[in-house]
């Protein structure tokens, strides 16, 4: 049996804007297992990206509930949930939101920061982890200084540098070129071999097409959550990919 790290049970999202009522998510109930490589797709106003924010634990709720890591975070406060992004939550943005000023040593190290680690100990992490995504000769460059495959890995380096339980990213090829975006694909599915658990939120077919399991949305609901019949080898079972 695979290991869930991730249940959503009806979970809901409204927003109020002016006198009107956005129903967000409308009651989504997933699970998301350890190691799987998921794709969250919609059009806009789908949910997705509201989805993602709940999911990485930059918002509550308004009620359901969401289980990560078999602890209850949907009604934690903004410091607790802070603090669960940090551990448990590693990042991949479309616009990099890397430190301009530092060089890519010090953009992964940061998180490390925040978790309380020496800087013997950072430097040595940061360090191994650029070397996985193979920037070594990199790690003094500015992000002024990279290309814009090589700024997205020193983001992925530093997603990966507190080992998260989740590696998610939002459009992560989004600003990149073609080819570019197929070697990014290609370094999360490495990081997937092993053993990531990997939420990719895109809008591309061909990007979602590297997931193993793709979730569609549309107007707040799961329209289809399936297994991508063209991954081979699968480790999971079609009675336990979704609820």
């Amino acid at each position: 049996m695979s290991q869930e790290i991730i249940q959503l049970k009806n979970l809901i999202k409204y927003y109020k804007v002016g006198n009107e009522v956005v129903k967000a998510l409308q009651g989504i109930n997933l699970k998301i297992f350890k190691n799987e490589y998921v794709a969250l797709m919609g059009p806009s106003g789908s949910g997705k990206s509201t989805l993602m924010n709940l999911i990485g634990c930059l918002d509550t709720p308004t009620g359901g509930q969401y289980i990560l890591n078999d602890k209850d975070v949907s009604k934690l406060d903004d410091n607790n949930l802070a603090e669960i992004r940090n551990k448990e939550i590693g990042f991949v943005f479309q616009t990099f939101n890397l430190l301009p000023r530092s060089t890519a040593l010090e953009n992964v190290m940061l998180p490390m920061v925040y978790s309380g680690y020496n800087k013997a100990e950072r430097t040595k992490r940061a360090s191994e982890v650029l070397d996985s995504v193979n920037l070594t000769d990199r790690i003094t460059h500015k992000p002024n200084e990279l290309s814009g495959g090589q700024r997205q890995r020193v983001a992925i380096a530093r997603a990966l540098v507190n080992k998260p339980s989740i590696i998610l990213a939002d459009e992560p090829t989004g600003n990149l070129d073609s080819k570019t975006s197929v070697e990014i694909m290609g370094l999360f599915e490495e990081i997937h071999r092993l053993g990531n658990t990997i939420i990719i939120v895109t809008h591309e077919e061909d990007i979602a097409r590297h997931a193993h399991r793709i979730i569609r949305l549309k107007d707040g609901w799961v329209e289809v959550d399936e297994l991508n019949k063209n991954i081979r080898n699968m480790k999971y079972y079609q009675s336990e990919a979704s609820v």
